[in-house]
């Protein structure tokens, strides 16, 4: 089976009525485990450290996370209070990002049940993004040799202003954001390749532009690994997308991204990003289905 990363910290406690759906993490571990998709258990990553979290981000800005002492400013654009729970949560998260890239790169496919913070820049936290773990992990798999390219798919409704910005002028480090044009963010940190959608574009529209736009891609650059933010903002019940994909086109994107890094030969690691419903199962059971794309390829 595909090995996935899980940890406890994962899920933080927030504020009752909070926007962020949290509660998303734990209820998609234990979906994970109700299909089938972890027989061996989940594997647990390491937190990440201050000095691995500072290979993206000013060192400054990760002591002050680390140390709970970030200005009311900064925790109001990041959107949490980052207290010792979503602190844990983050270094947890970004270890598992990195944990999960390092097992793809050994048995080909990887994820973690979390990840995805594309929003968080080298300066700061933005957009419930504490810290931006692809452009952790895509950093420092290239500063130790472990890969010589990486190839960042994000197919976030978002656009991955943050992973754009902390991987700029790494040449070898390569961004692809497919996105909802008119959403957040805005202003836009221009990325290697970007590609912002119309409004209510659904199932069909959507994979004819991915389809055009990735193995051309893939087979030009060449990566060494592919980082798939799997974020399933797009869907058409969303509350913060913009976009009007179902289920089954979830999936089918889902599918087409991984085998076209399978039939290649290449890893591909998977991290989760954006969702946003009420109905927290609903929502979780989304996010399964690119742990179900993957185990059709293992």
């Amino acid at each position: 089976m595909v090995p996935i990363l899980f940890h406890p910290a994962y899920e933080a406690s927030l504020p009752e009525g909070h926007r962020f759906p949290m509660h998303k993490f734990g209820r998609l571990a234990e979906i994970l485990v109700e299909r089938g998709l972890v027989p061996e258990g989940f594997e647990r990553p390491e937190p990440a450290s201050a000095e691995l979290l500072s290979l993206a981000h000013d060192r400054s800005y990760v002591d002050a996370v680390l140390g709970q002492t970030l200005s009311p400013d900064v925790e109001r654009t990041i959107g949490f209070r980052c207290d010792e729970g979503v602190v844990a949560r983050s270094r947890a998260s970004s270890g598992g990002t990195l944990a999960a890239a390092r097992l793809a790169l050994a048995h080909g496919l990887a994820g973690s049940a979390a990840g995805g913070s594309h929003h968080a820049r080298r300066d700061g936290g933005r957009g419930f993004c504490v810290f931006n773990d692809v452009a952790i992990a895509a950093l420092a798999l290239k500063r130790e040799g472990a890969v010589q390219r990486a190839l960042v798919v994000d197919l976030d409704v978002h656009q991955g202003d943050g992973t754009a910005e902390c991987l700029s002028g790494e040449t070898d480090l390569f961004t692809l954001s497919i996105h909802a044009e008119q959403n957040y963010p805005n202003p836009k940190v221009p990325g290697d390749l970007d590609i912002g959608l119309p409004d209510d574009l659904g199932d069909a529209g959507y994979l004819a532009v991915l389809e055009a736009q990735l193995p051309p891609l893939i087979e030009a650059f060449a990566p060494d690994l592919v980082f798939y933010n799997a974020g399933v903002d797009p869907h058409r019940d969303d509350r913060l997308g913009r976009l009007c994909l179902s289920d089954e086109g979830l999936m089918a994107r889902d599918r087409f991204v991984i085998e076209q890094a399978r039939r290649r030969g290449i890893p591909l690691v998977t991290v989760i990003g954006g969702g946003y419903d009420t109905d927290v199962a609903a929502l979780a059971a989304r996010h399964a289905l690119v742990f179900e794309a993957m185990a059709a390829f293992a």
